[in-house]
C-alpha cells in the first residue's frame, strides 16, 4: 500500500482515501509511514485511531504527508477530549462501514453511528486529527 500511495498516477486512485502519514516518534526520532483511511471534513483531512501512535501528534506543529500523489507538509490539528473524539468518530463512521466495524461501531435503526459505541470508543483513549495540507 506505501509504495501504492507513492507511485504517480496510480497514487492518485489509491489516494482517493488514503493518506501517509510521516509521524516522527517522540522517544525514538524514528519517522514512521503509516498509511491511513480519511474523510473530508470542513476542508481538512480527518483522521482517527485508537493505535499510540497518536499520541506523537501535537496540536499546532506540522508533520509530512503523501496526499494526492505528492509529499507535502500538513498542519496538525489533535482532538482527544472525549465529547470532540465521539463526534469525530462518528462523522467517520457514517461514510465509511468498514472503519466503523474495525473500531466496533454499530449503528442505530436509523443508520447512525450507534452513540454508546462512540462513548467508548472516547473513553478508551482514542484519538481524532484534522490535518490541513499546505
Amino acid at each position: 500500500m506505501r509504495a501504492a500511495l507513492r507511485t504517480p498516477g496510480l497514487s492518485r486512485l489509491v489516494s482517493r482515501k488514503l493518506v501517509t502519514l510521516y509521524v516522527v516518534g517522540r522517544k525514538s526520532g524514528s519517522v514512521y509511514e503509516i498509511p491511513v483511511a480519511y474523510t473530508p471534513y470542513e476542508g481538512k483531512l480527518l483522521v482517527a485511531t485508537p493505535f499510540a501512535w497518536g499520541k506523537n501528534l501535537r496540536t499546532g506543529e506540522s508533520i509530512d504527508i503523501q496526499f494526492q500523489g505528492r509529499r507535502r507538509t500538513a498542519d496538525v490539528e489533535v482532538i482527544a477530549d472525549h465529547p470532540g473524539v465521539a463526534k469525530m468518530y462518528g462523522v467517520i463512521a457514517k461514510g465509511n462501514k468498514q472503519f466503523a466495524q474495525f473500531n466496533g461501531i454499530g449503528y442505530t435503526p436509523d443508520g447512525d453511528p450507534d452513540p454508546g459505541d462512540l462513548k467508548r470508543i472516547a473513553a478508551q483513549g482514542a484519538r481524532a486529527f484534522l490535518f490541513s495540507p499546505r
